[in-house]
């Protein structure tokens, strides 16, 4: 006989407390923030501290160039200014994302353009890309979902072919490698997110990576009010040669992420001792889809996203999306961290549905911009599915090990163990816990 579920009134299966926070702080770190403020120089454009993270990172994806900024968001509008995006030009986005990376396109006064996604990895598909490019299209923008490298010799390909710059969103995918490649280094540039969640934690804070002088130095005006940096010696123009923000990072920020970044590939490869683990495992149980990792390249796996087959599991006249809801609920309760990231196609967002992104339906009825846009989410079925039929889990990080992986392991089978006491019952088929 089964035991009780925890949903049902039965005990919690993962013991409370026994997760183990990310970001790791050491006393390196702490010494790391502490000096710069011993040293009073907190913030500038060409500070200690953020120089030498620049240098580092540059070296470290295999690029010339690096741009530490405030934040990932920044760093992806920084991208789409840098290629040269202008009112009315067009980027293809994947549905499925942080809409951030929409966000970055109409900080330009430009139309995002969205492509479903590819069923197994959750990136863009690139046979896909094509039939949305127009005489307008700028740019495609990729993004490296949940820490796995897109295929991006395909989407090069068609990039090349149509003249357009690749921008990866490689976010999520700090350390990943394509083809004996880092993220960052896969196109014509890379923006990647430090915040506190990441596999390179820094609060917040984000990087600009290219091989390109030119978009370098168009990235760079975009993060210094539109003005060009002088060496400290020299007196400040005050000359703005462009529209341009305040990006820059503070000077704790960087010196916490310079010391995080010696322990990189050490966290990633203890990161993916768990993830293999919980792959190996859960890959026993009928209905449970693991993540793929194609052989020609490493997933950084910042998130790890599990896939359900209510017919592989028994139950094939049950909608996957009620399905995957009991699974969840009943999964949550046990301890587990199961969540949704996102719920939508990010085109069914309301800022899309309204056309109006900074009044008077501006920027898609700028004379500039093509008419007739639309965006709809049925347009993306196989980002719906994916939404629909799987949920994300957290806690692969290396502050925790085999140990919390196996209670994740042994509530998965209590739950699946029991599926006749939730996988029926519809009031289990409503989200009980709010996404982060």
């Amino acid at each position: 006989m089964s035991e009780r579920l925890a949903i049902n009134g039965g005990n919690s299966l993962v013991p409370e407390g026994i997760e183990k926070p990310w970001p790791i702080i050491t006393q390196d770190d702490i010494d790391a923030v502490t000096g710069v403020l011993k040293r009073g120089e907190l913030w500038g454009p060409e500070a200690t501290e953020k120089t030498a993270l620049e240098k580092e990172w540059a070296e470290y994806c295999g690029v010339k160039h690096c741009i530490v900024t405030n934040s990932g968001t920044s760093a992806m509008h920084a991208c789409v200014a840098g290629v040269g995006v202008e009112t009315g030009d067009e980027v293809i986005v994947p549905a499925f994302t942080f809409w951030a990376t929409a966000q970055a396109v109409l900080c330009q006064n430009a139309i995002p353009v969205f492509v479903d996604i590819e069923p197994v990895g959750y990136n863009i598909d690139p046979a896909k890309i094509e039939e949305k490019i127009t005489d307008r299209t700028k740019a495609i923008i990729v993004v490296h979902a949940h820490g796995l490298p897109c295929d991006m010799d395909e989407i090069n390909a068609v990039a090349k072919k149509h003249g357009l710059k690749v921008l990866e969103d490689a976010a999520h995918a700090h350390g990943a490698v394509y083809k004996g490649k880092k993220t960052g280094n896969l196109g014509d540039m890379g923006m990647f997110s430090l915040n506190g969640t990441k596999n390179l934690p820094g609060g917040e804070g984000g990087f600009v990576t290219t091989n390109d002088p030119d978009y370098y130095e168009k990235a760079r005006l975009t993060c210094m009010f539109g003005e060009k940096t002088v060496p400290k010696e020299n007196i400040r123009p005050y000359d703005a040669y462009t529209m341009g923000n305040n990006y820059r990072p503070v000077e704790m920020t960087c010196a916490f992420v310079r010391s995080q970044l010696k322990r990189l590939d050490e966290y990633n490869a203890k990161r993916l001792v768990n993830v293999k683990y919980l792959s190996d495992e859960l890959g026993k149980i009928d209905g449970i889809i693991t993540p793929v990792d194609p052989p020609d390249r490493t997933n950084a796996y910042h998130i790890y996203r599990l896939m359900l087959d209510p017919r592989a599991a028994g139950y094939p006249d049950i909608d996957p999306g009620d399905f995957r809801w009991a699974v969840q609920n009943a999964l949550f309760a046990e301890g587990v961290p199961v969540m949704e990231w996102h719920s939508f196609p990010v085109p069914g967002q309301s800022i899309f549905k309204k056309l109006d992104a900074y009044g008077k339906g501006c920027p898609w009825n700028c004379g500039h911009a093509r008419q007739g846009i639309k965006y709809d989410s049925n347009d993306y079925p196989e980002t719906q599915k994916m939404f629909a039929a799987s949920f994300v889990l957290y806690n692969m990080y290396a502050s925790n090990g085999l140990e919390l992986m196996k209670y994740y392991v042994d509530a998965f089978h209590k739950v699946f163990d029991s599926l006749d006491d939730i996988a029926t019952d519809p009031k289990y088929y409503k989200r009980v816990r709010a996404s982060v």
